[in-house]
């Protein structure tokens, strides 16, 4: 018998998404934690419809520091962490289930991600198989307690599963220069917390960088014009983030 399965996640005006996620998770969920940071779109409502456990937070800790409050809200031993953006497969459901009704030795699985940018699905630039911690054993993971871009922290062996859940990153690209505002932000404070510092010659490298490991060495290009927009994307959040950095650096000597 497969063993109960609590998911996780965080939310902030997620109308657009979350009915299609918390529907991906039929049949598979036991029980659903939703941690919502003052959503004001009806995120709360549809989350109610679907039966989960809600906590209301009015504080913004950040993304790790936010996931670690829903973790330590579930009832049973298996977790799922999930965004509101994603959606599991069939597929992916039935290979979960599988591994966990024999989990040997294994405390945390890795799904491949595949994700969606403006209406493509990217097989490059980094994007896939892009493989992330998600199903773990509680009491054997947290999540770090970054700003953005925080990471599920296993204290045990992971295997990788084979079936991916779908990621519906950016919608359009009105979509893509907010997040690059948002996460650049992230980025520069979590990075002046840590003590780096930065300079226009600095950020122009981590800019370059970023498109020419995106584009070039990842192979982005074969994903075509939208490899292209991906890796200038890429390289705009690295080099507003430094830049920001250097600007957050500045005012804390004056």
């Amino acid at each position: 018998m497969t063993p109960k399965i609590s998911v996780i996640l965080i939310t902030k005006n997620e109308i657009l998404n979350l009915a299609e996620c918390l529907s991906s998770l039929s049949g598979f969920a036991d029980e659903i934690v939703i941690v919502d940071n003052q959503s004001t779109d009806g995120t709360v409502d549809i989350a109610e419809q679907f039966n989960a456990r809600i906590i209301r937070t009015t504080v913004w800790p950040g993304f790790g520091p936010q996931k670690n409050i829903a973790l330590n809200h579930v009832s049973h031993d298996w977790v799922l962490s999930i965004d509101a953006d994603e959606r599991l497969t069939p597929e992916l459901i039935v290979e979960m289930k599988a591994q966990l009704l024999n989990p040997q030795d294994f405390v945390c699985f890795a799904i491949p991600r595949l994700s969606q940018y403006c209406g493509k699905f990217m097989h490059h630039g980094g994007w896939y198989p892009d493989y992330v911690d998600r199903l773990f054993k509680r009491g054997h993971a947290k999540f770090s307690d970054h700003l953005v871009h925080e990471r599920l922290l296993p204290d045990g062996k992971t295997k990788q599963l084979k079936n991916h859940l779908i990621h519906y990153s950016y919608r359009n690209f009105e979509q893509v220069i907010n997040k690059v505002n948002q996460y650049s932000t992230l980025g520069a404070e979590q990075a002046f917390q840590n003590g780096k510092s930065s300079s226009v010659i600095s950020a122009l490298v981590h800019g370059f960088w970023a498109f020419f490991r995106t584009f070039v060495l990842r192979l982005g290009f074969l994903d075509g014009q939208y490899g292209f927009a991906l890796a200038i994307s890429n390289g705009q959040a690295s080099y507003y983030k430094y830049i920001k950095l250097l600007h957050l650096r500045k005012q804390s000597h004056k």
